[in-house]
């Protein structure tokens, strides 16, 4: 008599890993089969590591990558029209996913610390989103970025967002009107990522530029990235009345004051991170 022995389902994979090398926090999407689909479980993945980050002064700098061979294809559309069959045809959970999906990409901007992108495939949609929310981003020379709602009948609205931010206005309404995909050289060409690397060294790349950040004050850099976001949404003289200001508080701190002397002196600075 043979006796069935149940097995213990397989563990799922974690859909977000988190690696730290050095000073520096490496997320991973890691949704390969959904081609890292920002689900809602990722979204909230990635707002709850940022917000840790944030207050983890071992942490200098970040880097956002993906395993497989997408970088994201941007929101789960699978999920989104599972709820299609809620009561409100999936009003509700629509507004919660943009909106949850918006303040994540916010935390990217308003982290006192350097995030970089990795890119290695396509990223389209809320993935080019993520890209753009970046403060820099290191692609392959196989990677891709589109804006492609048109397609499906849903403009890319959200990601509009941080694109419009990010490249000229003709760029970004060229890639939002039409949906077609852009190779990595015109994507650097028009702002949307700084460097282009050879395929499998992204993510090395983004390592090492955010390591390059990370030897800096931390103080400077929050101060700076804070400042740079801000001033951006300002009238130009609001803008400069508003950086005079930040140079004042800078200057009043012990890393410039440590900074300056250094430089005078013609040694290297030792940062306080105040």
């Amino acid at each position: 008599m043979s006796v069935q022995v149940a097995r213990a389902p397989s563990p799922q994979p974690q859909i977000l890993l988190r690696e730290t090398i050095g000073s520096i926090a490496v997320l991973t999407l890691n949704r390969p089969a959904a081609r890292n689909s920002l689900s809602e479980a990722m979204i909230a993945g990635l707002h709850a590591e940022l917000n840790e980050i944030g207050n983890d002064k071992a942490i200098r700098g970040v880097v956002i990558a993906a395993n497989g061979p997408a970088f994201s294809a941007g929101h789960d559309m699978k999920e989104l029209t599972a709820h299609r069959a809620d009561p409100d045809r999936g009003r509700a959970f629509f507004a919660e996913m943009m909106n949850a999906c918006s303040a994540m990409m916010q935390a990217i901007v308003y982290l006192p610390k350097p995030v970089v992108a990795a890119v290695q495939g396509i990223a389209t949609a809320a993935g080019c989103q993520l890209v753009a929310s970046c403060d820099l981003a290191i692609a392959s020379d196989a990677a891709t970025f589109a804006t492609p709602g048109v397609d499906i009948g849903l403009f890319c609205s959200t990601p509009m967002v941080a694109l419009s931010r990010n490249v000229p206005r003709k760029q970004a309404m060229e890639m939002l009107l039409t949906g077609e995909p852009i190779p990595a050289a015109r994507a650097r060409e028009i702002g949307l990522i700084n460097r282009i690397v050879d395929v499998g060294s992204e993510r090395d790349a983004a390592i090492a530029l955010a390591q390059k950040v990370a030897l800096k004050s931390a103080y400077t850099i929050k101060l700076g990235k804070e400042a740079f976001y801000r001033q951006a949404e300002m009238s130009l003289a609001d803008a400069y009345r508003y950086a005079a200001e930040v140079m004042t508080e800078n200057m009043m701190a012990r890393d410039a004051e440590e900074g300056i002397g250094a430089f005078i002196e013609k040694r290297t600075p030792t940062w306080r991170d105040e």
